[in-house]
């Protein structure tokens, strides 16, 4: 497993900054987010100032951006990063799509599906390849030469999509190379949820499965004594908690046998009651949704937690958990990447 920090893009004249003591804390890569700020900016300062990083948008808003645009910063991206970016692609929620970026949000499942099979058509076309990309929702067919960025060194860009429902898993395992497990993709969710629905999309397309790579975001709860422990349940429980409110995910939580949770979380959220929503998640739910160690045990947990079922691991507690203790986890990213290397 490779192990990455998931990080928010930040003002870009502190972004290669960040990236650089990414690096030198351990990791193997970043897995930048986009909200206020776009992940693709955030990106090239941080390649430009750790080109030893591997980078993922994870994930970046697809239909606000044309395909072709998408497309283009991407190959840019791969070739300046010598092979190592993957892009991530998600749909966001319809208010954000249609209220914030003003595009259009119907059919976002399929929607997503013919994006990422243009974008792949595009790379085709960079190469040399006519654009012939015909779909239900985008139509790409004129690329002339002085409009293409042209072939570049290194294979195409990875092209992951951000999936939790089980027909969109099974898209990415029709179409894509690797999925973004949502922060609250438990162990368990992955097992009886995410692998089968990936694999039944995998066979309808006559692929192998495992060609689909698990991008699985970690919550920790980590700390050698009582106080620190404590103090990284509390903030698992308001990050959880954030999460549990989006009704789509609902049933996330139910089938791993907390049945209701969403509509407790909500129920607070709407009166405003942050401290009530993150009251919502209990122990149980940390143990289940959560990897609790000591400093010294965090590795062992997290390999004898996912060695087998993720690709890449996003450490999703640093960006959280204060500046003294990021070097920590970087040594355990990289105790972990090196004891699960093939």
């Amino acid at each position: 497993m490779r192990v990455d920090v998931m990080s928010t893009p930040r003002p870009l004249t502190r972004a290669g900054q960040h990236a650089q003591r990414v690096s030198a804390a351990g990791f193997d890569g970043m897995v930048l987010t986009e909200g206020g700020r776009t992940a693709y900016l955030t990106a090239v300062a941080s390649a430009l100032a750790a080109p030893e990083l591997e980078l993922a948008t994870g994930v970046a808003v697809a239909f606000p951006r044309s395909p072709m645009v998408t497309a283009q910063v991407a190959w840019e991206l791969q070739e300046l990063t010598g092979g190592r970016f993957r892009l991530g692609l998600g749909t966001q929620v319809r208010t954000h799509v249609v209220r914030r970026y003003g595009v259009e949000f119907e059919h976002p499942g399929p929607r997503l599906r013919d994006y990422v099979l243009a974008v792949r058509a595009c790379f085709a076309a960079f190469r040399g390849a006519p654009l012939d990309h015909h779909g239900d929702f985008y139509e790409l067919t004129f690329m002339s030469p002085q409009w293409s960025p042209g072939a570049i060194d290194v294979p195409d860009p990875a092209v992951d999509v951000a999936a939790v429902n089980p027909w969109m898993l099974r898209m990415a395992g029709e179409v894509a190379d690797g999925v973004h497990i949502h922060p609250i993709g438990n162990p368990g969710y992955l097992r009886r949820t995410a692998l089968p629905a990936i694999a039944d999309g995998a066979a309808r397309a006559g692929r192998d499965p495992d060609e689909v790579a698990l991008i699985v975001p970690v919550t920790t709860i980590v700390g050698d004594t009582d106080a620190e422990i404590a103090a990284a349940r509390d903030r698992a429980r308001a990050s959880l908690s954030f999460y549990g409110s989006t009704p789509n995910y609902a049933f996330v939580w139910d089938e791993a046998g907390f049945e209701g949770t969403t509509a407790r979380i909500r129920a607070h959220q709407k009166a405003g009651d942050l401290a009530a929503m993150a009251a919502e998640i209990t122990d149980d739910h940390l143990a289940v949704f959560c990897v609790e160690a000591t400093w010294d045990d965090l590795a062992d947990r997290l390999i004898d937690t996912y060695d087998g079922l993720a690709a890449r691991l996003a450490l999703y507690s640093p960006q959280f958990d204060g500046p003294e203790r990021f070097e920590r986890y970087g040594a355990v990213a990289a105790e972990v990447s090196r004891r699960t290397a093939a």
